[in-house]
């Protein structure tokens, strides 16, 4: 008789699973806040405004409908397809048909839906570094291997399409490909997305675009959908939307994913066990977002912008740190490596988890550790938070970094 694993109680698969890193600082802030600490927290990626007025009211209304009190079709409401089609064509020049759509429980659960429905054990991802920290797990979960490249301040933290080139082989299926970024703001020319989308179809490449910040970007700097830009691509490529960062709408929890039709039924089929339809209260108001016009969404992106380089101005001002000016998403990503090593107050910090540590528990500032991104020795700010505790947070950092 077999002995059972001492282990068993967790599978390897799910036991193998990090905590996001991102929610982890998050979620330390506001406890360490809630008994009293004068924490600035600046883990979290998402406004800090609030939903617009008339999606709010589109819920409300939504709440006494009884049509939204039943299960309805799994992979989305179809007016709220029809208002993804219509919105993807607006905003992307990108022409979608409904079958093509999959409304999905948020982002994390649309990239999660997307890998399992493309990847088969062993298949390689390419991800480009610094990468958002969700990424990593459902592409271990469904059996892919990620493909790491790096990139750092020197290349705009913009991966070449030679070092997709030299990083591909034979188990190569996917390219994750995201722009604006999630941690460093980067957003990639046009001329680079063509390239790398025609790099792709040639090399019979699926791509995975993450377009969630479409709608932030800064300065002379836009976004580019690359399945609109390289039409041929669009057999190959899945597109990953949703209405958190645009509409302020984090705590809603719908994405969706846009897809050839083969793919968004598998992965339909897939959502259909796991948890059947999104919220309808939630797909009810994110139609009313949707439909409605941009004005919240220029007030909600002119704020970030000031906060942007304001943040840029006050970080860069601290000696041996640097930063990329914004470019897009609402995050700073500076390089702290310089204070990698030096004492502050009686704690040297050998990592930069260990120096976000150290300005937690001194300066009651949280921000992520770079490691979390594949990137050690810079951390992720967000500057959607107010102006205040945006000044206040960089100001306690750069006092306490002096005493290095």
């Amino acid at each position: 008789m077999a002995t059972p694993r001492p282990d068993a109680r967790i599978s390897r698969r799910i036991a193998a699973i990090a905590e996001s890193a991102t929610l982890a600082v998050d979620a330390k802030a506001k406890a360490l806040k809630a008994t009293g600490e004068p924490v600035i927290g600046f883990g979290a990626g998402e406004p800090d405004f609030p939903t617009p007025a008339h999606i709010v009211e589109a819920a409300i209304e939504a709440c006494g409908d009884p049509r939204n009190h039943k299960y309805t079709p799994a992979g989305g409401l179809p007016e709220l397809k029809e208002a993804i089609v219509a919105k993807t064509q607006r905003d992307s020049g990108f022409e979608v048909t409904s079958s093509g759509v999959l409304v999905t429980n948020g982002g994390k659960h649309a990239v999660y839906n997307t890998f399992a429905t493309l990847l088969d054990p062993g298949d390689e991802v390419l991800l480009p570094a610094p990468y958002w920290t969700t990424y990593p797990e459902p592409i271990a979960l469904a059996g892919g291997v990620p493909v790491v490249l790096q990139t750092d301040e020197t290349t705009g933290f913009r991966v070449t399409v030679d070092q997709l080139e030299g990083a591909l082989t034979e188990r190569t299926k996917v390219l994750l490909f995201v722009s604006p970024s999630n941690p460093t703001g980067a957003v990639y020319p046009p001329d680079e997305v063509e390239a790398i989308g025609r790099w792709a179809v040639e090399r019979g490449i699926w791509v995975i675009t993450d377009e969630i910040y479409e709608h932030l970007t800064y300065g002379d700097h836009r976004f580019t959908s690359m399945p609109a830009a390289v039409p041929e691509l669009r057999d190959r490529c899945v597109v990953l939307n949703g209405v958190a960062k645009t509409y302020a709408m984090t705590g809603w929890r719908v994405g969706w994913m846009l897809g050839p039709h083969d793919v968004i039924k598998a992965a339909t089929n897939l959502q259909s066990h796991a948890t059947s339809n999104v919220a309808n209260v939630s797909q009810r108001a994110a139609i009313a977002a949707l439909r409605g016009d941009l004005s919240a969404v220029a007030e909600m992106r002119a704020a970030f912008d000031r906060r942007g380089q304001l943040m840029h101005q006050l970080l860069t001002a601290i000696p041996g740190v640097t930063a990329i000016e914004p470019q897009g998403a609402f995050y700073g990503f500076p390089n702290l490596a310089a204070y990698l090593g030096r004492p502050i107050r009686g704690r040297t910090a050998s990592t930069t988890v260990d120096l976000c540590t150290v300005l937690l528990d001194e300066a009651k500032v949280a921000i992520v550790p770079g490691e979390a991104f594949d990137a050690p020795g810079y951390a992720r700010l967000s500057y959607a938070l107010g102006d205040d505790d945006l000044d206040e947070g960089c100001r306690r950092i750069a006092d306490l970094l002096a005493e290095a």
